[in-house]
């Protein structure tokens, strides 16, 4: 039997035509009588505001974009066309991870969630951050100041991402998984958390890797679970991680094994 849909989390309110609106929201736009809309923000035809949904100064909402209840969006975002905010989680029948209340997802000045883009409840984006095309962040993450989540990617719960990173396209970032700072992930980098794949006790933990400050893994890397990578170590493309890298390390191969020492003039200092 179908299990029963999940409760709307966008509240039934009048559309917007009809009501005066500030002069940037189109006639349309579905903006709740319930939702804080800065006085210069622009809204698309078609973009949907919930409920409780407060939106800054300057902020731009795109086309048929979706922002669910409760929702905090900073002064001068951009919201693409057709990005969905606040979405909550549907999880399966014997899925481990929570099911509490979720705080509203929080977007902060200056950020950036672009076309398609999914971000889910209890996120939060710091400033000036870039979420990619039609990428996907989903419930209890953090992702930092002015850090790139590129095109595609998924970013699974409970993750925590620092300032300055770049996530390049196509990356998946395992639930549980620690980037520090100006981390670098090259396209298609997939990281894992479970040995078992699924056939272990529920209570058991599955420990996401650890990236570093200023680490540097190339494009299609495959990182094991629970693995560490040192601060401006350097994965080469194409590597397999099973075991810990150490600070400095340059590793490459199938599985990774180290090469030499990443030279002084590569640290990151030398590049700011």
């Amino acid at each position: 039997m179908p299990r029963p849909a999940s409760p709307p989390t966008v509240s039934p309110d009048p559309p917007a035509t009809g009501r005066r609106l500030a002069a940037g929201v189109d006639p349309g736009a579905h903006l709740s009588s319930r939702a804080a809309v800065a006085a210069d923000v622009s809204v698309a035809p078609g973009a949907v505001i919930g409920a409780g949904v407060s939106v800054g100064a300057g902020a731009v909402v795109g086309s048929g974009a979706v922002i669910h209840d409760g929702t905090e969006i900073g002064a001068r975002c951009v919201i693409e066309d057709g990005a969905i905010l606040g979405k909550r989680p549907r999880l399966r029948a014997r899925s481990t991870a929570p099911r509490g209340e979720l705080a509203p997802l929080v977007v902060g000045p200056g950020a950036s969630i672009c076309a398609g883009a999914v971000v889910y409840a209890g996120a939060v984006i710091g400033a000036e951050a870039i979420i990619g095309d039609q990428a996907h962040v989903r419930e209890r993450v953090t992702i930092g100041e002015r850090t790139v989540i590129g095109r595609g990617s998924s970013v699974e719960l409970d993750a925590r991402v620092g300032a300055r990173v770049i996530v390049q396209s196509n990356v998946y970032v395992t639930s549980g998984t620690v980037i520090e700072d100006d981390v670098f992930l090259g396209p298609a980098v997939v990281t894992t958390n479970d040995h078992t794949m699924g056939r272990h006790p529920r209570e058991e933990p599955t420990p996401g890797p650890v990236f570093r400050r200023a680490c540097r893994v190339g494009g299609g890397v495959v990182v094991v679970p629970g693995i560490v990578v040192g601060a401006e170590a350097f994965v080469a493309a194409g590597a397999v991680v099973t075991a810990d890298v150490a600070e400095r390390a340059v590793v490459m191969g199938v599985p990774a094994r180290f090469v030499r020492e990443v030279e002084d003039e590569d640290l990151l200092e030398r590049w700011r």
